[in-house]
């Protein structure tokens, strides 16, 4: 049986916590509840995409980040022209005691927190290598399976898909994602700002907050924090929310996956902690339900017509569907 967390531990963690989302805020500017989100799915044990315009700091958090909680990190550059081995690692005939046999090199996915930049310029092929690695923790090549370290985040950076020479991703890669983020634009003080205490090319001083053992404790006590009844039968009502029933009306062709039900408790925990309480609570849950619903919904092609987006929709599903268990679910098809 879990030990649930007290009060006392939740507010020491929420101060570790908010002293490292203070140490970015301070390097990355105009980002806070970006930023928020980012530690959420890192307590959640989530894989984070981060999607932008090119030039608005994406690259940077995750950098800061790695520099922060002392993990070790990689980046993978994802360009048209790179193989799954790349990525993976690959076979190398070496000469040991006057025989040859293939060793394996591990590639860079070997690391405790990885950054797949603009992940959406590989190829089809490559961004499914990734597929293993974020789902069960391991890779195998060539019939041999090779453990990665724990912890293990990727934290993925896409142009938006309208951009030339960019590749959707693939739904079952999309769901091994917890959170979509959407990185916007600076408004102007926040631009002055970085006029002001940013040079171009000198990347700024963060100082180190966390370590390894540090993450581990902390996303054990998300573990431990309670997820009440009422809570996890509203998140259980929200996913089934994103099916709809009648075909005829549907502005969607495919809902989400209980793995976002899975993803959407576990990031609302996290919340939980983030603000030092020791339960998750309904307001957690609506916080969280765009970042984890958005990109795991595929829309029908009539709603793509009358210019619906996910996130459209999952506003709407919000909004109809009571925190209460008596309340009826209504249909989605008056998205707004």
């Amino acid at each position: 049986m879990i030990k649930h967390i007290s009060e006392s531990e939740s507010t020491a963690a929420s101060k570790k916590i908010y002293k490292l989302a203070d140490t970015l805020n301070s390097t990355i500017f105009g980002q806070k509840n970006l930023i928020e989100n980012v530690i959420i799915g890192l307590l959640a044990r989530g894989h984070i995409l981060l999607e932008g315009l090119p030039g608005l700091g994406k690259t940077e958090l995750v950098k800061s980040l790695a520099k922060c909680i002392q993990l070790d990190h990689k980046r993978i550059q994802f360009t048209p022209d790179l193989l799954p081995g790349d990525i993976t690692g690959n076979p190398v005939l070496q000469e040991n005691e006057g025989k040859r046999e293939f060793v394996f090199q591990k590639g860079p996915i070997f690391g405790n927190l990885i950054l797949a930049d603009e992940i959406n310029r590989a190829s089809p092929k490559t961004q499914s290598a990734m597929l293993e690695a974020m789902q069960e923790q391991h890779v195998t090549v060539m019939g041999e399976v090779h453990q990665i370290a724990d912890p293990f985040f990727v934290l993925a950076t896409q142009n938006p898909i309208e951009l030339e020479g960019t590749y959707p991703l693939p739904e079952a890669q999309l769901d091994r994602f917890l959170f979509k983020l959407n990185v916007y634009r600076n408004d102007v003080s926040t631009l002055e700002k970085i006029v002001n205490e940013r040079e171009m090319g000198i990347e700024p001083n963060i100082d180190s907050i966390m370590n390894k053992n540090d993450i581990l404790e902390l996303i054990a006590l998300v573990h431990r924090v309670y997820l009440p009844d009422v809570v996890a039968n509203y998140i259980a009502r929200i996913v089934d929310a994103t099916h709809e029933k009648d075909p005829n009306s549907s502005l969607i062709k495919f809902g989400a996956s209980p793995r976002a039900a899975l993803g959407l408790a576990a990031g609302a925990k996290a919340r939980a902690l983030l603000n030092g309480r020791i339960n998750a609570s309904f307001e957690d849950v609506k916080a969280l339900a765009k970042p984890v619903l958005q990109h795991r919904i595929i829309l029908d092609y009539r709603a793509k017509l009358d210019g619906k987006t996910t996130s459209m929709i999952v506003d709407s599903i919000l909004k109809k569907i009571p925190v209460n268990q008596q309340g009826i679910p209504a249909t989605i098809k008056d998205v707004n």
